[in-house]
């Protein structure tokens, strides 16, 4: 049995795919000491190969999830509402031989994303066809507003919420993953964001599919916070420097508190984007984290130490209390800082 205070099970993050360094003008760097997401490398490695087609299906081997080959089964963009239908009919046709597809969570449609490609957004050799470079429906609501939904923008990478009764596009899926951490969506809405009954919806709250959170998520242990779900150990202070920073100045920050062994620790990072995402409770928002969170001085966005592959002079960051995730421009002095360290057991990796 494993310690509680350790694992959780952990849901460890994705690698972000990510193998380049960029400076603050977006030149491509030599990665060694940089501290950069290209360099650190964090998180599940994918395997190789990592998507499995045939007969209309693709599997990826990373989540094991499955996927329709046709990334836009439906050809042209339709409302909320009118995905889940589109899903419901696929089933009671058994498309593709399988009667169990549906909307992906929005942990399972980012798990396809690259953040070392764009126009699309997709691993490098990918067998997928027919996408689109516009935005495509996750199965979340969007805590925030229950009128809206959780939805990905495959040109880049993108993650927000947009109105349901807006028209954008849908890729569905099928199976469970054993490494993807649940959203945390409890509840189901309809298009006005009313709550309904989850019964037969389609929706996350519904499925609720990923590793679910443990109780209590979070243990504290004097300046640092333990997650429990992914085994990520965070400051309690948020906030720690108490003032926006550059991306460059948030890079450099981490040679200075690693110096300083804040913690008691000497292993602290810049997050790469997935790290910062794996926080998010999708039932949550401002802050959108768990109820039971311990920390301290929290802020409206966080640097990543990821890239954007799509402007690399742009880095990765994450909007907490939406729970969205968005880029800013790296020598802007906007963005808070939020370090992290690996579990003890990926310390040496």
């Amino acid at each position: 049995m494993n310690n509680p205070t350790e694992t959780g099970p952990w849901a460890t993050p994705i690698a972000t795919g990510l193998t380049g360094c960029f400076d603050t003008q977006g030149n491509e760097i030599p990665c060694p000491g940089s501290g950069q997401d290209g360099e650190t490398s964090y998180g599940l490695p994918w395997p190789h190969p990592r998507f499995q087609a045939g007969d209309g299906l693709v599997r990826d081997n990373l989540t094991g999830l499955t996927w329709s080959q046709n990334a836009n089964p439906n050809d042209f963009p339709i409302d909320w509402s009118e995905a889940l239908e589109l899903v419901a009919a696929m089933n009671e046709e058994q498309a593709l031989g399988h009667d169990d597809w549906r909307l992906p969570n929005r942990r399972e449609l980012l798990s396809l994303i690259s953040y070392q490609a764009r126009k699309p957004a997709l691993p490098m050799g990918h067998p997928f066809s027919n996408f689109f470079l516009g935005w495509y429906w996750t199965s979340t609501t969007a805590a925030i507003n229950p009128a809206y939904a959780w939805y990905i923008h495959l040109e880049g990478g993108r993650m927000f919420y947009g109105r349901k009764d807006q028209q954008y596009l849908c890729w569905p899926v099928r199976g469970q993953s054993p490494i993807l951490a649940a959203t945390g969506q409890t509840l189901c809405h309809d298009q006005e964001g009313r709550v309904i009954d989850c019964l037969g919806s389609g929706q996350d709250g519904e499925f609720r599919h990923g590793i679910p959170t443990p109780a209590p998520r979070f243990l504290v242990d004097g300046a640092t916070v333990r997650d429990r779900h992914t085994g990520l150990i965070w400051l309690r202070d948020a906030n720690h420097f108490q003032t926006p920073l550059s991306w460059q100045q948030a890079l450099e920050a981490m040679v200075q508190i690693n110096r300083q062994g804040l913690g008691g620790r000497r292993a602290w990072r810049l997050p790469p984007i997935n790290a910062l995402e794996s926080l998010v409770d999708c039932s949550r928002h401002s802050p959108a984290l768990t109820t039971d969170h311990p920390f301290l001085n929290l802020q409206e966005v966080y640097w990543s130490a990821t890239t954007s592959y799509f402007e690399t002079d742009w880095a990765w960051a994450l909007y907490l209390h939406k729970g969205a995730l968005g880029v800013g421009h790296k020598p802007s002095t906007r963005f808070a800082l939020w370090p992290v360290c690996l579990p003890a057991r990926l310390e040496q990796g």
